[in-house]
């Protein structure tokens, strides 16, 4: 189990509220249901956690880690990340009957559902972030509550929620997978305000590490007009809760 707790340190961090506020901190900490924001140049004080949407690392990527994620596709070009039969889970785990029935039940890709749940908790369903972020698919509380999952840590509940926050943002970024991706990590307001992947460090490995695993998949699925993105190399560490 990944446990909530201390995170104090030089880098600053961007806490994204569910009123889509966005503040700068010089550090957080989760204590029970609040969060602690530390304030540049010292001081803090605490808000409800269920008020924070996402924590994103404010630490900008250099232009060669950003370069080597694909271009953003066109709407016209995007891939079809609809549910297909043949598209099933990625890693054989004992939660890829759930994945697959949800990803049915919105009609969302089973395999990218898989993916980005290994990256968000590598299938641990009691997983808690050190932002607070909660169960396989790593739901904030704010986002829990707008999905309406009363109990993150219950693998049905968690995924459900997750999947249907996933087939929002297909509908909303036109299922490009990139685009999908980076607003699941850094939020739908950071993608539309850098017209693409936010060029924030923790945002870029994340989509680069999902497509190491899902790129494979897709290509070998997609409409052969297409032109798929090329597949990027697997994460050789382990994978842990991110948010």
């Amino acid at each position: 189990m990944i446990l909530a707790g201390f995170a104090f340190g030089a880098r600053a961090e961007l806490v994204v509220f569910d009123d889509g506020r966005v503040v700068k901190a010089a550090s957080y900490r989760v204590l029970g249901d609040e969060l602690e924001i530390g304030v540049p140049g010292g001081g803090s004080y605490r808000v409800d956690l269920a008020r924070v949407e996402r924590i994103v690392d404010d630490e900008v990527a250099p232009p060669e880690e950003r370069a080597a994620l694909p271009a953003a596709a066109p709407a016209a070009a995007a891939y079809d990340l609809s549910y297909r039969a043949g598209r099933r889970p990625l890693f054989h785990t004992p939660y890829d009957g759930l994945i697959d029935a949800e990803a049915r039940r919105y009609d969302v890709d089973a395999s990218l559902v898989s993916a980005l749940i290994r990256a968000e908790s590598n299938y641990q369903p009691y997983a808690v972030s050190r932002k607070g972020a909660r169960g396989l698919m790593q739901l904030m509380p704010a986002t829990a509550r707008r999905l309406e999952v009363r109990r993150p840590f219950e693998p049905t509940a968690n995924v459900r929620g997750g999947v249907r926050y996933l087939k929002e943002l297909l509908e909303r970024f036109h299922h490009n997978p990139e685009l999908v991706l980076a607003a699941y990590n850094a939020g739908e307001n950071a993608v539309d305000e850098y017209g693409g992947v936010p060029p924030y460090r923790e945002t870029v490995g994340y989509v680069k590490r999902i497509l190491s695993w899902w790129t494979p998949a897709i290509m070998a699925a997609a409409p052969a007009a297409l032109s798929a993105p090329a597949a990027l190399p697997s994460s050789s560490g382990p994978v842990v809760a991110n948010r």
